[in-house]
């Protein structure tokens, strides 16, 4: 095990001999174990390493055990630090609540039995060497998600083109043929067939718009040559016209700039995700999309009049939240983003903030 891949154990006391009789009870574990002789000291050393255990005195000149782990306990960083007392002196019922207040996991007596003290922090290790593991984890795993929606986003876009360009062409070949005999035999005289070329046109043409709108939700065109705007705007009346429910955009700036291309999939996706959910589960008969672009920042707002969500819901409870909710959270999550959701009363808003990327031209090329 390399020096990197050790636990780090910061031992804080400002007597040395005490802290060289600590190195003896631990050296075993095999950590890294980080002298301080003093809290500042020990401070010091927290903002530069990541620390598994601190193990501290609670008697010391300037910052005190107690103060100190009530400084440690303040930074975002050490929410989850493990922080062992050790005294001769405070050992009153008073002195150890005082100590796990101030966000203690243990306090030890003096004198200290060395195989407890290393079951101890053992313990406390191996419960900081899981999590970290886990971080990692949970980062390859976001990660990996991001790819996948990538792909998929990438494969929609493939075979919406293949879909449109493919079948769309047959069909509409198909069309023009049975046009054409159509009107050969309105000038041959017609006769029974006339309406059944008919009917087979009307069906041709029903399946070419079918074959369209699957095509356009699957990777609606304007978002490349149009922009955000242009694809909300169509996907908004499209959704009124099929659901009968009266949607709205609003743009901040009126004159919206151009994002990046990725950026501007992932918000479309995440309206489109949030606007099939209302129709789904909200019972609602408006929803409204705003978009604020301020500062670098990309808000996004969902609002629906229906019937809300459940607390459970509302928190991302494990289990109590959909695939649509979760891909929303994870497209956010890819460009550094967070998604809310509250309740309204009447309804659900979903809140979406991005840090914005504004397009370049050459970008808006590529994509073109």
């Amino acid at each position: 095990m390399s020096i990197d891949d050790k636990i780090n154990i910061l031992m804080v006391d400002d007597q040395p001999d005490k802290l060289l009789t600590y190195e003896v009870m631990l050296v075993e574990l095999g950590g890294n174990l980080i002298k301080a002789n003093s809290g500042r000291e020990a401070l010091e050393h927290l903002l530069k390493t990541d620390v598994a255990v601190v193990l501290m005195d609670v008697s010391m000149p300037e910052i005190d055990g107690f103060e100190l782990a009530e400084i440690i306990r303040q930074h975002p960083r050490f929410q989850r630090t493990a922080i062992i007392f050790i005294s001769a002196v405070h050992l009153t019922d008073l002195d150890r609540l005082k100590g796990y207040q101030r966000g203690a996991v243990d306090y030890i007596a003096v004198p200290v039995v060395p195989e407890v003290l290393r079951a101890k922090v053992s313990v406390f290790a191996e419960l900081h060497r899981q999590s970290r593991q886990l971080e990692s984890l949970n980062l390859e795993l976001r990660r990996l998600s991001s790819r996948l929606m990538t792909v998929q986003d990438e494969e929609r876009r493939r075979f919406a083109r293949d879909l449109h360009d493919g079948i769309g062409q047959d069909l509409a070949a198909a069309k023009m043929m049975l046009d054409t005999l159509l009107q050969r035999t309105a000038l041959q005289g017609g006769g029974n067939g006339d309406a059944t070329v008919a009917e087979a046109t009307e069906i041709i043409d029903r399946a070419i718009q079918q074959v369209r709108s699957m095509s356009h939700l699957m990777h609606p065109p304007l978002l490349d040559e149009g922009g955000l705007f242009s694809a909300l705007r169509w996907f908004l009346d499209g959704m009124t016209d099929r659901t009968g429910i009266q949607t709205s955009l609003s743009l901040q700036p009126p004159d919206f700039p151009r994002l990046a291309p990725q950026l501007e999939r992932t918000v479309f996706r995440i309206v489109q995700e949030a606007l099939t959910n209302v129709f789904r589960h909200s019972e609602a008969r408006t929803a409204c999309v705003t978009l604020v672009q301020k500062e670098d920042k990309l808000q996004l707002t969902v609002r629906d009049d229906g019937k809300g969500v459940g607390e459970q819901v509302a928190q991302f409870a494990p289990g109590s939240i959909g695939v649509g909710i979760a891909a929303m959270r994870e497209r956010a999550r890819e460009h550094g983003g967070e998604v809310r959701l509250i309740n309204a009363s009447p309804g659900t808003v979903v809140e979406v903030s991005i840090p914005a990327l504004i397009s370049s031209p050459n970008e808006m090329l590529a994509t073109a």
